[in-house]
């Protein structure tokens, strides 16, 4: 009998460490260098003779975001989940990122708001560190152990295309940073890890082979972040959440406080559709303080602002199918947000790659043919990834007032459920922790259908009514 969807999840995020590595090839190139990237090309190391990453932006990833990531200086979160796998696949690289300057991960007293209602706090699982920092300094840790690795280079330059066989990939083609004539790298197997913008779909159909079919969730995102000094005399928030959902009177906004590296705040406020921050500081401040917990209000009002407001679009949620096609070309994968972005409120991105990685090395390790046979096998086991976060990123966007197609079968009684197990994780410890484990990516979705927890859940909400 096939695994389930629940027992593939289970095993791709495992934290045990990986099996003793076999070289399968001679050289893989990574398309793009970022987490998604970086990721992949830890995991090629262990099965190839050379791994070559391609990476367009030549600056320094310690100098700060990087002009391929315009997002990179709002707020990240790495869940869980991700924090899981990054120590599985770098072990001690929690202790080695506090070393360097990340926020010691032990403390535990982050505040979350539903509706302005504080979820009861509650001890999180072991199996779930927490380790806050900024985007750029996540990724210089990640990027300075990959580099570290004797077999791993990286290289500076645009991706142009690849080189296609009878079967499959054999060559991919960049042009350096500063030059003209582009560079061809023989390759037995391509990972494009070049993001939401991917050009695969293009390279593909010239080729002659099908793009994967892609689809779309136009979730109208609109947020602002701002780094602050952290001030105890303001504000002794370490982490906060809030989220107000869409409803009669209420309007569906995301707000976060992240204590950082380097004794900062950074705090992010997020609207929906017409609802748009600005980059003005008094607009942000005079937002937080309406519509938001009190600290965000504290911090933006009486806090010290370091640089200014930098604002973000994101128009949609997309995935691209890969496991839809029926004919691909062998020696050609693809991770990150080259396969799935999500609503970036969820923080699912990042752990997403991350586990993209370990997919790719339960498929590697399945010694499959790379030369001729397709990547099925692992894009069979990304899907169950991006089928996780896409059910809780989407099945909640599908609330907002401006989403009105899409909406699956039974998605009013499953919205029900839903809504039952979050009142119930307000107040009761159990569910709040069933919950957590499927938002942080520990565990799959299905564990909250299941009928004891639906049950549990109705039993809190009606002694907490009595």
């Amino acid at each position: 009998m096939a695994p389930s969807a629940s027992q593939l999840f289970a095993e791709i995020s495992t934290p045990e460490p990986p099996a003793a590595p076999e070289v399968l090839m001679r050289r893989a190139v990574v398309l793009g260098g970022s987490m998604a990237g970086l990721m992949a090309a830890r995991v090629l190391s262990d099965h190839a003779e050379e791994v070559v990453i391609v990476e367009r932006d030549g600056t320094d990833v310690d100098a700060g975001p990087r002009p391929g990531v315009p997002q990179g200086s709002q707020v990240h979160a790495l869940l869980p989940a991700g924090q899981v796998q990054l120590e599985r696949w770098f072990p001690g690289f929690t202790d080695d990122a506090v070393a360097a300057g990340a926020p010691n991960p032990g403390r535990n007293d982050a505040k979350i708001f539903i509706n302005d209602e504080l979820r009861q706090a509650q001890d999180a699982p072991p199996e779930m560190p927490i380790l806050i920092t900024t985007r750029p300094f996540l990724e210089a840790q990640v990027r300075r152990k990959v580099l570290e690795i004797g077999n791993v280079r990286m290289v500076f330059g645009r991706a142009e295309g690849l080189r296609f066989g009878e079967r499959g990939v054999t060559g991919a083609r960049y042009v350096p940073a500063g030059g003209d004539e582009p560079v061809e790298l023989d390759t037995d197997l391509v990972v494009d890890a070049m993001g939401r913008s991917s050009r695969l779909g293009d390279w593909l159909e010239e080729a002659g082979w099908p793009r994967a079919p892609m689809r779309r969730m136009p979730i109208k995102l609109n947020y602002a972040s701002a780094l602050f000094e952290r001030d105890e005399a303001v504000s002794d928030t370490w982490v906060a959440i809030s989220q107000t959902t869409p409803d009669k009177g209420r309007v569906a906004r995301i707000g976060g406080i992240n204590s950082v590296e380097g004794d900062r705040w950074i705090m992010l406020v997020a609207g929906y559709d017409d609802d748009r921050p600005t980059r003005d500081a008094g607009e942000f401040a005079a937002r937080c303080r309406r519509h938001y917990p009190a600290m965000f209000g504290d911090i933006a009002e009486r806090g010290r602002m370091i640089g200014n407001v930098i604002t973000y679009h994101q128009a949609d949620s997309r995935r691209r199918d890969f496991h839809e096609l029926d004919r691909l070309p062998a020696g050609l994968v693809a991770a990150g947000d080259a396969v799935a972005s999500f609503n970036p409120v969820y923080g699912q991105g990042m752990t997403s790659a991350i586990l993209h990685a370990s997919c790719l090395s339960a498929y590697l390790r399945g010694r499959p043919d790379l030369a001729s046979e397709p990547a099925k096998a692992y894009f069979d086991r990304v899907r169950v990834i991006v089928d996780a976060a896409w059910q809780v990123s989407t099945f909640a966007d599908l609330g907002l007032p401006h989403i009105v197609d899409g909406h699956p079968r039974g998605y009013k009684v499953i919205r029900w459920a839903s809504n039952v197990i979050l009142k119930a994780s307000m107040t009761d410890s159990v569910t709040s922790q069933r919950l957590n484990r499927v938002t942080a990516m520990i565990g799959h979705p299905a564990e909250l259908a299941k009928p004891s927890v639906l049950l549990r859940a109705l039993r809190v909400n009606l002694f907490r009514g009595r």
